[in-house]
C-alpha cells in the first residue's frame, strides 16, 4: 500500500513543487512556526472556503468525484468512535502523518469544533516534501458521525463524513463517505489516491483497536 501511494504520489506533488515554488534542501518538518501555520490555515478557510460543499461550476475547470469505504471492528461503537475520531490517533497509521497541530477548539451546542492543520512527510524521488493540510473537523457525538473538510496544494479540497453504527455482537461499522474536489486533469489521481489513504487509515485503526493498542 505504501508504495501504491509513493508512486500515485509523483504527479501531484509534481504540481505542488511547480506551485509553491518549494526549494531548498528537504526538511524533516516545517519551517514555520505554529503560529505562523495557524495564519496559513486562516488564509486557506477564508480563500478558497473548503468548508462550502457545492459542486465545481461547468467549464470551472474543475471537477468532483465521490468514494464509499467502510470497515467493521470488533469493538463496541462507542469506543470505535472515541478512537477514530482522535486525527491524533491516524499519526503512525495514515499514509505520511507525521503530526497534527490543532489551531482551535470549541463547542457549539452538541457539536465539537476542530481546526487542525495535519503535517506530512512525503517520499519524493529521493527526498522528503513536507506537505500541509488544512482542515476542520466537527464531531458530532450523540450522532455517532464526524465531518472533516480539508484543502491542500495545489488546490484540491475534501468533503468527509465517517458514520459509526452499532452491530450485534458488540461490533461497529464505520463507512467514510468521501468527496474530492480538484482540477479536472488530476481528479481521477486525487480519487485513487485518497482513497487508497484512508483505506490503509482504516487498516490501522482497526488493527489498533482491536488489539487494544488504543
Amino acid at each position: 500500500m505504501k508504495k501504491l501511494l509513493r508512486l500515485l504520489a509523483a504527479p501531484v506533488f509534481a504540481a505542488t513543487i511547480a506551485l509553491t515554488a518549494f526549494a531548498g534542501p528537504a526538511r524533516a518538518d516545517t519551517p514555520e512556526s505554529d503560529a505562523e501555520i495557524a495564519l496559513q490555515w486562516q488564509t486557506a478557510w477564508d480563500t478558497y472556503k473548503f468548508y462550502k460543499t457545492a459542486p465545481p461550476l461547468p467549464g470551472s475547470g474543475r471537477s468532483r468525484d465521490t468514494a464509499q469505504i467502510s470497515v467493521e471492528i470488533n469493538a463496541p461503537v462507542k469506543r470505535v468512535f472515541e478512537k477514530y475520531s482522535n486525527i491524533n490517533n491516524h499519526i503512525g497509521r495514515a499514509a505520511f502523518l507525521k503530526r497534527v497541530i490543532t489551531h482551535k477548539e470549541w463547542c457549539q451546542r452538541d457539536t465539537r469544533y476542530i481546526n487542525f492543520t495535519a503535517i506530512e512527510d512525503i517520499p519524493y524521488q529521493g527526498t522528503i516534501v513536507t506537505s500541509k493540510t488544512h482542515a476542520q473537523q466537527r464531531i458530532h457525538q450523540e450522532d455517532l458521525y464526524y465531518e472533516t473538510d480539508t484543502w491542500s496544494e495545489p488546490n484540491v479540497v475534501t468533503h468527509q463524513k465517517i458514520v459509526f453504527k452499532k452491530l450485534p455482537g458488540g461490533k461497529a461499522q464505520v463507512t467514510e463517505y468521501l468527496t474530492f474536489d480538484a482540477d479536472t486533469s488530476l481528479i481521477d489521481f486525487v480519487v485513487t489516491n485518497g482513497v487508497a489513504s484512508h483505506q490503509q487509515t482504516q487498516a490501522g485503526l482497526k488493527a489498533a483497536i482491536e488489539s487494544g493498542q488504543l
